[in-house]
């Protein structure tokens, strides 16, 4: 090796290990593991956080499962004071919820996706992208009342006049009407994501634009669509507020289909035992049939959310 590369080898291991020695790179590396404990405390607290709810939830849940006769668990309804238990009503009321809600959010929310996607301006999207994302902003409860002052009223009552003023129906709109923005944000989004050379592809063989956004861009963005509507799916299952306040949430109800009459959902029994309004009086059972409720709630969400995740996976592309 000649003379002159072994000085300069030399000199830059020097200067590095002048830089190592530095006050700023030790103060550099402090700053570094600082960061990586915070970091790392943050992520096992989620996580701790995450155990510790789902241990008292199973605990007290399988409490009030070996203690409740099992024969209360399909009943004539759901009144936890009587000590009735009936499982159906609760799973029947929340599934009709989620349907009309999805019946609902998926043409609303999909039209709203692809407007925004293949047809507005941009001046135009600029403006409407923000003012659907302001909608899903909205609170809950105020779509509740919206839901018994206007939907059940104008809407529901008008073309079913034998309807009740509480009913599952007018919950399943409300419900439907927090889940458009959801499905129409990811949706748009995935759709965004579709690679421009796909478009002008078909663009350069004639297609119209009609026929590039269903041939092209909606199979192309599937995966990210079918998610949106699982995410869709998660947030009207359990959704609590507008099906308490609309659907009358007395704590108890029939077991029924109609979606004309009052009904119970997963999320409206919890919260009507969770206030305490079903353990003034009546079973000892009442208050525990909470967790149970939330452990049930719990697993249909997760195999929900696991089903989509692999469907997602299933029918995504690739390009």
């Amino acid at each position: 090796m000649r003379p002159d590369a072994v000085a300069g080898e030399v000199s830059t291991v020097r200067a590095t290990g002048a830089f190592l020695r530095s006050p700023s790179h030790a103060s550099r590396r402090r700053r570094d593991i600082g960061a990586r404990v915070a970091f790392t405390i943050a992520g096992g607290a989620s996580v701790l956080v995450t155990v510790a709810i789902l241990v008292t939830l199973l605990r007290d849940a399988w409490s009030f499962f070996g203690a409740v006769d099992k024969g209360a668990l399909i009943d004539q309804g759901w009144f936890p004071r009587r000590g009735m238990y009936d499982l159906r009503t609760l799973l029947v009321g929340s599934l009709l919820v989620t349907g009309v809600a999805m019946a609902v959010a998926t043409p609303l929310g999909l039209g709203s996706a692809i407007y925004l996607s293949e047809f507005a301006s941009p001046r135009l999207r600029g403006v409407l992208k923000p003012a659907l994302e302001l909608l899903a902003g909205i609170p809950s409860v105020v779509v509740g009342y919206f839901a018994i002052s206007f939907i059940t009223p104008e809407i529901v009552q008008r073309i079913w006049s034998e309807a009740s003023f509480f009913n599952l129906l007018a919950s399943g709109i409300g419900v439907g009407i927090l889940t458009v923005p959801l499905v129409a944000s990811v949706s748009e989004d995935a759709m965004r994501a579709v690679p421009r050379a796909l478009r002008e592809a078909a663009y350069a063989l004639g297609a119209r634009k009609v026929v590039v956004c269903s041939r092209v861009v909606i199979p192309a963005a599937i995966s990210g669509i079918a998610a949106a509507l699982v995410l869709g799916v998660s947030r009207a299952i359990g959704e609590t507020m507008v099906v308490a306040i609309a659907s009358g949430a007395t704590g108890g109800s029939l077991f029924s289909f109609d979606l004309l009459r009052p009904g119970q959902t997963l999320t409206a029994a919890m919260a009507a035992l969770g206030a305490g309004t079903d353990q003034v009086k009546g079973d000892s059972l009442a208050f525990q049939s909470l967790f149970f409720v939330g452990a049930l709630l719990f697993f249909l969400t997760l195999i929900l959310n696991i089903v989509g995740d692999f469907f997602v996976r299933r029918i995504r592309e690739r390009y």
